[in-house]
């Protein structure tokens, strides 16, 4: 396993990130033990998850498993970089959700509880809250991390402008600020280059990217359409809007040799602003699976093969769209 800083931090992950959201709602508890297990043995030290995963509100369900895994022992806690989240609903009354410093203190001490353990590596907003000022929100972090709840803030889902407004609220209290941020990046969706990954790079942020596979669009649509999240109805209808680009892909990829999910993983690796894609395996054989893209390295011709396939914005803003 490959390891890299996360942003400007001294922290050091691996360069897959383990993603936990199926945990409960489509892998059993054993079977997410056993893939928990096997990620450690092959080296991946950073996993993610969040307080909604598990999608029962309040409940918590993905982070109990982790913790109940945690309780094992085997230096399990001591060998994860665990990444959770705030923001989502945890219930119906109010302050139950957003950033207002009331829930963000409420749901630290809850994901603690959860997650049976006495602080979160990096804890996550998983939205940008807009009616939650960051003088609040850097109130409510700075005392986490005061009483070692929280060691690292970062983002996810934030825009370019929120990552500089963030940072710069963090910077004006002498507060390290957010040093990473989990956006939506894959070859099909390319959007964050215009001005998400600039501000990474100018603020020191670690990127880890969700969804690399485009919900299955990526992950050999064409030969597998009756199989798992390629059968749903919203990857059907991407397919079909997108099927010219699927066919060039996947006959790429062929060519080159390699599954698709591979090409598309790797692809990832390869861009020099990411940290750490995330790879939500259902078994211990699809971890392994993901493993090999890590080898998988381009040649330039074939980067340029993957732009025109799936062109991005056209670069950082505002170049990408003006003289």
């Amino acid at each position: 396993m490959d390891y890299t800083q996360l942003g400007r931090t001294g922290l050091k992950v691996s360069r897959l990130c383990l993603g936990t959201m199926n945990f409960g709602p489509h892998t059993t508890e054993p079977d997410s033990y056993a893939i928990m297990d096997h990620a450690l043995e092959v080296g991946i030290n950073f996993f993610d998850t969040a307080n909604v995963y598990g999608w029962k509100k309040g409940e918590g369900v993905t982070e109990k498993i982790v913790g109940r895994w945690w309780a094992q022992g085997g230096g399990r806690r001591e060998k994860v970089v665990i990444a959770t989240k705030v923001y989502g609903s945890m219930g119906d009354w109010p302050n139950e959700s957003r950033l207002s410093a009331l829930h963000i203190r409420r749901a630290c001490e809850d994901s603690l509880k959860r997650l049976q353990t006495d602080y979160i590596d990096l804890y996550q907003m998983h939205h940008v809250d807009r009616l939650t000022p960051w003088e609040e929100i850097w109130q409510a972090m700075e005392t986490l991390v005061q009483q070692g709840k929280v060691l690292y803030v970062g983002s996810s889902n934030f825009a370019g402008w929120h990552i500089a407004q963030a940072n710069e609220a963090a910077k004006a209290r002498h507060f390290v600020g957010l040093v990473s941020e989990q956006s939506l990046y894959n070859l099909n969706a390319r959007m964050i280059e215009l001005e998400v990954i600039p501000a990474c790079q100018h603020y020191g942020l670690g990127l880890i990217p969700w969804s690399p596979l485009a919900g299955g669009l990526l992950g050999g649509v064409l030969e597998k359409q009756a199989q798992g999240r390629r059968a749903s109805d919203g990857v059907q209808k991407a397919l079909e809007k997108a099927r010219p680009q699927i066919e060039r892909y996947e006959n790429f990829c062929r060519e080159m040799g390699e599954k698709p999910a591979d090409v598309a993983i790797a692809w990832l690796l390869a861009q020099p602003a990411v940290t750490a894609p995330i790879v939500g395996p259902r078994t211990a054989e699809q971890l392994d699976d993901n493993l090999h893209a890590m080898t998988i390295k381009f040649t330039d011709e074939q980067l340029k093969t993957l732009d025109e396939i799936f062109p991005g914005p056209g670069g950082a803003a505002p170049e990408a769209y003006a003289w």
